[in-house]
């Protein structure tokens, strides 16, 4: 049997020197930072890490650095989606070679499939490859939902094994949790303002951008809530809000990915670099993020 995912599974970033090199050093001091900060797993090449503005070899190349400088300390999950269903599978066998734990997939982007269709997208992932296989709801950006009912009945597959849910709606989860009942599936938040509330739900762990740039509060926060010690979640919750305020230097979800990049690389962790078409923060936004981090406890 699978063991259940939970905790605190930052979604990471990719650093890079340029638009198709990864920033290998900067991965391992940021790996580092990661682990010592007590977190749970890593979730690579998400959202956060910007997956679909990399090359094939990139992703690859990520997979294999994330695997060697964890070296089994933590759980590595990968995003493997694609619009090509043969990339997903060959990225998905890849990640299985490399001794990654799970893979990740979400709704192909581009032309929007129908539930039938989303569905079994998920089990060619699930049927052509050895790892077990989340799926990710983030309508936001896909267009398309996972619905309830795709969900509870990709449950009933044993290698699909939980849901990283980010629509920001906590009746997906709730319902979810009320209708898939097994001892291995990983109910994970992928909003870190509902970690407390979903934590003290039932919920399983969350997948917080902000544990990038402060594993330590997020992982604290966590055990808070599993603990329901309300003293301590009243304590670390306002901080929360200050990383916030790193996702809002521009509009949209590049901003939080470069928020996340530019934080890591004011605290000499790695490169600010964004995937390509995307550019970096001004000065006076660098400078506004590094005094940001000041007021922020570790």
């Amino acid at each position: 049997m699978t063991t259940r995912f939970h905790g605190i599974i930052p979604p990471i970033i990719t650093p890079l020197l340029d638009g198709d090199t990864l920033d290998v050093a900067g991965l391992e001091r940021f790996i580092e930072h990661l682990v010592a900060g007590g977190v749970h797993g890593l979730f690579a090449l998400g959202t956060s890490g910007e997956l679909a503005g990399l090359s094939g070899r990139l992703r690859r190349e990520m997979i294999t650095q994330c695997v060697r400088i964890t070296k089994g300390r933590l759980p590595i999950v990968v995003g493997v989606t694609d619009t090509a269903v043969s990339e997903s599978i060959a990225l998905a066998r890849y990640a299985g070679e490399a001794g990654a734990d799970a893979v990740v997939v979400t709704v192909p982007y581009f032309l929007p499939p129908s539930q039938v269709e989303l569905g079994e997208y998920v089990r060619a992932v699930v049927r052509e490859q050895p790892l077990p296989v989340f799926v990710y709801n983030i309508p936001m950006l896909t267009k398309v939902a996972f619905e309830i009912e795709t969900v509870v009945q990709l449950s009933e597959i044993d290698r699909v094994i939980g849901v990283k849910d980010s629509s920001g709606e906590p009746r997906f989860l709730e319902e979810v949790a009320r209708r898939v009942k097994r001892d291995d599936w990983s109910l994970l938040m992928g909003i870190e303002r509902l970690l407390v509330s979903g934590v003290l739900a039932g919920l399983h762990g969350c997948v917080p951008g902000g544990a990038n740039i402060r594993p330590r509060l997020l992982v604290d926060l966590y055990e808070a809530a599993v603990a329901r010690d309300m003293g301590r979640i009243e304590q670390w919750t306002p901080r929360l809000a200050q990383i916030d305020r790193i996702y809002r230097l521009g509009p949209g979800i590049p901003s939080i990915i470069r928020g996340m990049k530019t934080a890591l690389s004011c605290m000499g962790i790695c490169s600010a670099r964004m995937a390509e078409p995307f550019g970096s923060h001004t000065p006076a936004e660098r400078a506004e993020i590094q005094r940001i981090l000041s007021e922020i406890e570790t």
